[in-house]
Formats: structure tokens, sequence, C-alpha cells
């Protein structure tokens, strides 16, 4: 089954299938959720089978809203429907927008919705196979090293959050260093 996926096509947002949308490069929205524990972030790595950056270490959750859904409650759905978790209180950060290559002649360009859920100790995830082969807690700072060290095992959109986006997402005037 196709998902169609909110995508501006000549100025109006309109449903298009999601692959298309990566193999055009189009415009679209989508949700990510970052979950914290004090200094540290739930990270996924993606499963193989992903038709595009598969195993590569990616935030805690990211999707494509459903044409006409909410992106909050996209945002459960997905930590639901990837990693097992329920009943998190999300808190809306800010609305971001970035292109990247994602391989195999695809683009991500997203207009994001982000989300961060703030836990008082580490929770564990149940992670979907299918979706994710592993999950890891990490430190802002070492993660934020880590992914300019190793950028080849990291999403684009992970690099681009820690790098230009650690205020609006983190609360942190700067990157993490």
């Amino acid at each position: 089954m196709s998902v169609m996926i909110p995508t501006w096509v000549g100025g109006d947002l309109v449903a298009v299938e999601k692959l298309e949308a990566h193999e055009r490069g189009l415009r679209h929205k989508a949700v990510s959720v970052f979950v914290l524990c004090g200094n540290e972030v739930l990270i996924q790595r993606r499963a193989l089978g992903k038709y595009h950056t598969p195993g590569l270490w990616a935030n805690t959750c990211c999707t494509h809203p459903h044409w006409g859904e909410d992106p909050e409650a996209c945002a459960h759905r997905r930590l639901k429907e990837e990693l097992g978790i329920e009943g998190l209180a999300l808190n809306y950060r800010d609305q971001l927008e970035y292109r990247a290559d994602v391989g195999k002649g695809m683009v991500e360009h997203e207009v994001v919705d982000v989300f961060v859920a703030s836990v008082p100790e580490r929770i564990a995830a149940r992670p979907n196979p299918s979706e994710v082969m592993d999950t890891a807690w990490a430190d802002l700072d070492a993660l934020a090293e880590w992914a300019r060290s190793m950028p080849e095992i990291y999403t684009p959109w992970l690099r681009i959050y820690l790098e230009e986006h650690a205020a609006q997402i983190f609360g942190r005037a700067e990157s993490p260093v």
C-alpha cells in the first residue's frame, strides 16, 4: 500500500506518494521526535530494509504524516509503530526545513515539525525490526562529535539537526561540542 504524504507541487499542498516525493526531491511535510533523558538522547539505527539510509543512526523517530494527519498524532503513532513507545508527553519545539541527498538518487526536502519528550530515566524501546535494527542512549555532546567525525554512519538529517538546529531542538544557544 502506498502512503500519500502532504507535498508542495507548484505552490499547492497536494497528496503525493512518499517514494515519488523522495525521488523527485519535492518539498514535503515531516515529523521528528527526540526523547531526552537529561543530556542523553534515544537514537535508533534504521533497519537494513529501509529504501533509503538503511543501517544509519537517526534521531529517536522521524516520519511523514499521512495526508490530513495532525503532526503530533503522527509523532505518537510512529513512536509506537517504530519503537513500541507509548504515553509520552510531546512538546512542540519548532518547524525546521532542510534539504539533503539521502542516496540512491533520492532527496529529503522536508518541512519538519519537531517534538521533544523529556523522561526522568532511560526508557526501554521495543523496536519493530522492519523499521529499527538497534537503539542506544547517547550523550548529546558525544553524539555531535561522533556525527562530525564519522558522518557516514549517521543520517543526513540527524547531522543537520545537531549542527544547525540545536538551539531550537535542545534549547542550547549553540550546537553541542
